[in-house]
């Protein structure tokens, strides 16, 4: 079962939507993440596409926001470029998210569907990798 977050960041929605308005260009950046730092910042990014894989809008983000000294994120969303709205994260950034913030708070669906769950919620029984390195202490 999902635990839905009542409240929906619709400032942070907005800041990606504005990114992937402005930023995405042509194929090789078709997605844009914004993230809500814990002191409330706003970080934003572009996906590098690529066909060996390049990273996701998520991915880049946690490396901007790292690189603007934010290491805990509370809450993120991807948009699409041409107005495609709210994208879930893929499987690969889902675990990525989990292992970085377990307790993460990611933005999914669409229009007056938009709602707020657990990154937890969206990988559920997942290997947590943040366990593994714990216990490798």
């Amino acid at each position: 079962m999902t635990t839905q977050i009542q409240q929906v960041d619709h400032e942070l929605i907005q800041a990606a939507a504005q990114v992937a308005r402005t930023r995405c260009r042509g194929d090789n950046h078709t997605m844009a993440a914004a993230g809500r730092a814990g002191d409330g910042r706003i970080v934003t990014a572009v996906n590098a596409y690529h066909f060996t894989g390049g990273p996701c809008a998520e991915l880049v983000l946690i490396g901007a926001a790292a690189a603007q000294g934010v290491y805990e994120l509370d809450t993120i969303v991807a948009v699409g470029d041409r107005d495609r709205g709210v994208v879930p994260p893929c499987g690969r950034c889902r675990q990525v998210l989990l292992d970085y913030f377990p307790a993460l708070k990611v933005i999914v669906g669409e229009g007056d569907r938009t709602r707020t769950v657990l990154i937890a919620d969206l990988l559920p029984e997942s290997y947590v990798w943040a366990d593994h390195q714990l216990d490798a202490d």
